[in-house]
């Protein structure tokens, strides 16, 4: 048998031995681009091993084994990769080394060990559900979209998927899940395989709270640090403002946060600035699952305050109205509208997605300052970090800034103007962001903007991308439509072809592949970890400010029996849950302190009082 090693980028290989060293660099000048090292040895209990120049021959071997390790220079975003990059053929080296003295069963057994140890926290079975031994996953998704769904066990794998896929490409420090996960084929991944900040990085990071993944969201927070400091000078150069920091609609592993364009982009995305102040809920959110001061001290109140100086500063007194307050220029991202005059154009002033996004941070920033103010008062960092005066103009702000405002179509207006969108099932849904993944909008709360919202998803219908329709489950799960989410979820699991794939029965759209992956198309990982975040929010709901959890608030009539374990719920709270005829029977709630909690079900409500570390089963 004979082992090549090779590279879809500039390389060079040498042997010796029984190992194959290949060292390269990415495409472009090699003293400005990253490097690598990638070794391969062979060993085997009863074979001759032989090396040509650039080749492993492997004879006589009834058993052998195959060692692959790969470093780079990357060294962080802050770091020349040639001039200040990572000792990447050290690296490799050493991990050679010390790889070798394990066994194929030991590395087998220590990476279920460690994959087991998140994945197996959550569990969901729905009645019916049966490992299907007769197809496979190929087959269950074309029956499935061909004959109108009705198969419990695809529509929990694939829920389970996007855990598995969030588990498996986000534990690098400092560098998050991308467009492409780490599966990208290509040399030249689609949209550049980077990181779109105007809701795809968002979506990568919704599942990883409410199903158990929390450390999964460690590379986003580390990645968010160097956007802020970046982005500092972003505000600064481009925009003027002193304070605080933004990013823009693309980033890469260098954290960049400038506009983007190449002399042809459109303004409809390119010079968009509220990507960070976007992320800030995946921060917020993070603290209000995990309850986790130092975090919110140390990670979540430097970035949230930056981002909302910078918001502060970039308002302006809207000049209909000086009392209200709004953005200009303003987009909507990669949306575009017709107005009443025939006119088509992209940008305006006061769009109701930059002040959703900037309502949602105002009000996650003073809700952090009111935990922060109320546990670390005494502690001199925090005096350092806390300005009273800040808080003020954040407390003064939220309700001048211009308000939702109903069309004519009885839908939230995406524009300053009651203008129509020039595509009305366009696939962007950014003014909806108050609603899912932000909590302003709420039917409680506000029952007018929820009704209006739901109108603007009718406008929206059924067909769009994958990561859409993702981000529509959630949204639809959040009006406790129920049969509407699990009808969007259907649409999720509708089959696509391979991209390259031509015979007859040739299927494109958006929806999944043979091998789950989302179908934009082409492969964009976001729409399955929406896909996850949205079977999840169709079973539980959770209120940090009023201390509630709502069970089952948009089960479809198709899953009538069922139940999860380890689902996490806002306010530091792990739930088991059985149901039964679509009523929930019993609930366990594990706190991570004491006190009560809400639960409501069925148009019911129960007060259950917790006790830190311990379990409180309640039969409902």
């Amino acid at each position: 048998m004979e082992v090549i090693l090779t590279s879809q980028v500039p390389h060079g290989i040498k042997s010796s031995g029984n190992q194959l060293t290949l060292t390269g660099h990415a495409i472009g000048d090699p003293k400005e681009s990253i490097h690598y090292c990638s070794i391969l040895k062979a060993m085997s209990t009863d074979g001759v091993i032989s090396t040509t120049d650039t080749t492993l021959l492997l004879r006589n071997a009834t058993d052998a084994t195959l060692y692959f390790v790969n470093e780079t220079s990357f060294n962080g975003f802050d770091k020349h990769p040639v001039n200040e990059g990572a000792p990447y053929i050290e690296h490799a080296m050493d991990d050679a080394w010390h790889l070798v003295n394990l066994t194929y069963s030991q590395l087998r057994e220590r990476h279920i060990a460690d994959y087991q140890h998140y994945f197996g926290r959550m569990k969901m079975y729905l009645d019916g559900s049966t490992f299907d031994t007769s197809r496979n996953t190929e087959q269950q998704l074309k029956d499935y979209t061909d004959q109108g769904g009705g198969n419990p066990y695809l529509e929990t794998l694939y829920m389970q998927y996007g855990r598995y896929l969030l588990i498996s490409c986000s534990r690098t420090p400092n560098v998050p899940a991308n467009l492409q996960g780490l599966w990208t084929p290509h040399q030249f991944s689609p949209w550049r395989g980077n990181y779109t900040v105007n809701i795809n990085l968002e979506e990568n990071y919704w599942p990883a709270e409410v199903a158990n993944l929390p450390e999964m969201t460690e590379p986003l927070w580390g990645f968010m640090k160097g956007l802020a400091e970046n982005g500092k000078y972003t505000a600064k150069n481009y925009y003027g403002i002193n304070r605080g920091w933004c990013s823009s609609h693309n980033s890469d592993i260098w954290a960049m946060t400038n506009p983007v364009g190449e002399k042809r982009e459109s303004p409809e995305w390119s010079n968009w600035n509220l990507g960070g102040a976007w992320l800030t809920q995946n921060l917020w959110d993070h603290y209000a699952f995990t309850q986790d001061m130092d975090f919110l001290h140390n990670t979540a109140w430097p970035l949230l305050k930056g981002a909302s100086e910078f918001a502060l500063d970039w308002l302006i007194e809207n000049p209909k109205n000086p009392k209200e307050l709004i953005t200009a220029p303003s987009t909507s991202p990669e949306n575009e509208y017709k107005t009443d005059k025939g006119y088509h154009g992209t940008t305006c002033y006061g769009g109701t997605a930059d002040l959703a996004i900037i309502r949602e941070l105002f009000i996650n920033t003073e809700k952090a300052a009111t935990q922060l103010g109320m546990t670390l008062s005494s502690s001199s960092t925090l005096r350092d970090r806390y300005d009273d005066s800040f808080i003020q103009r954040i407390i003064e702000a939220i309700p001048r800034l211009h308000p939702y405002t109903i069309g004519h179509m009885g839908d939230i207006n995406e524009w300053y103007y009651d203008w129509d969108d020039w595509d009305f099932q366009h696939r962007h849904q950014s003014h909806l962001i108050g609603l899912y993944p932000g909590n302003h909008i709420t039917l409680k709360d506000t029952p007018n903007l929820a009704q209006a919202a739901q109108k603007s998803l009718e406008i929206k219908g059924d067909q769009t991308t994958g990561w859409s329709t993702g981000w529509r489950i959630n949204l639809w799960a959040r009006l406790h439509h129920a049969t509407q989410a699990y009808h969007i979820y259907q649409k999720l699991l509708t089959y696509v072809s391979p991209d390259r794939y031509k015979g007859p029965d040739r299927r494109r759209s958006g929806g999944t592949y043979p091998n789950l992956f989302d179908a934009h198309p082409p492969f964009q990982i976001d729409g399955n970890f929406g896909g996850t975040a949205g079977v999840c929010e169709m079973l539980i709901q959770s209120d940090l400010h009023n201390n509630a959890i709502e069970l089952l608030p948009a089960l479809p009539d198709a899953w009538p029996s069922g139940s999860v374990s380890g689902m996490k719920a806002r306010g530091g709270y792990t739930i088991d849950m059985t149901w039964k005829d679509g009523k929930a029977k019993s609930v366990t709630i594990i706190s991570l302190k004491n006190g009560t909690v809400d639960l409501l079900y069925h148009g019911k409500q129960k007060t259950v009082k917790v006790k830190g570390g311990k379990k409180k089963t309640v039969r409902l």
